[in-house]
């Protein structure tokens, strides 16, 4: 059925960029007011505030492999450079740049878990699309 203010969108279409936004600020891609995790990594069952259900999410190891994409990716040319520009002591390198993978990994691992779960959600996938009423006689 198509929206009265933008007749080309559904009424069941769901923003994915402003979902993807508010799981990488780990809130609910539903309101966004609403906290996505419950710990470092635990995911809700259900928002408290607009109670959507969060328990049908299955991020698995995306979120461990689009941290380790981008970590390699932007700390591997770092190396390359501050060895070539500054040829620091090995142990310096191996110093700063441990912490800085840690530090970096720690600090993604639970924003692409919250953007998997925004582009579920958007896209209704595994159970997120519940919320459509069925018909009496199917």
């Amino acid at each position: 059925m198509p929206n009265q203010t933008h007749p080309e969108i559904a009424e069941d279409d769901r923003p994915l960029w402003t979902a993807v936004r508010r799981g990488w600020s780990k809130r609910c891609p539903c309101c966004g007011a609403g906290p996505l995790l419950r710990g470092y990594l635990k995911v809700r069952d259900t928002c408290a505030v607009c109670g959507e259900e969060l328990h049908h999410q299955r991020a698995d190891d995306g979120p461990a492999y689009l941290t380790i994409l981008i970590v390699g990716h932007l700390l591997a040319p770092a190396l390359l450079f501050a060895f070539t520009r500054w040829h620091p002591e090995p142990f310096t390198m191996l110093t700063v740049f441990s912490i800085g993978t840690v530090a970096l990994s720690l600090f993604l691992l639970p924003r692409m878990k919250g953007v998997m779960i925004g582009i579920q959600w958007a896209k209704r996938m595994h159970g997120f699309g519940r919320d459509l009423p069925q018909p009496a006689d199917a």
